[in-house]
């Protein structure tokens, strides 16, 4: 058991593995519908505001930035480990940035 723990804070202490859960992401996505808020910047498909070519997220820091602004102006009240858990599944589903 000590030996488990041990190798449990190594892993979280490493950059880009205790990074968030793509799968707690979604769900998120899911609860505080944020499509319904992409739905109108794209009318055509809520999911083409991650494709579309004049994107203003290009790096996995922005896209960090971008979540947390988006929770900060619409009042979703996400703890920053929410925010880590979007941007695990935003970053896993559309922009395969690669990790810290």
């Amino acid at each position: 058991m000590k030996h488990t723990l041990a190798i449990v804070a190594c892993l979280a202490a490493l950059p880009g593995l205790a990074a968030g859960d793509p799968v707690e992401g979604r769900k998120i996505v899911l609860e505080k519908q944020c499509e319904t808020c992409h739905s109108a910047k794209t009318p055509s498909d809520a999911r083409a505001v991650y494709l579309r070519k004049d994107r203003k997220v290009t790096s996995l820091e922005k896209l960090e930035a971008q979540v947390a602004l988006c929770n900060s102006d619409l009042g979703l009240q996400m703890f920053p480990d929410e925010e880590e858990n979007v941007v695990a599944f935003i970053n896993s589903e559309y922009y395969h940035f690669p990790a810290k």
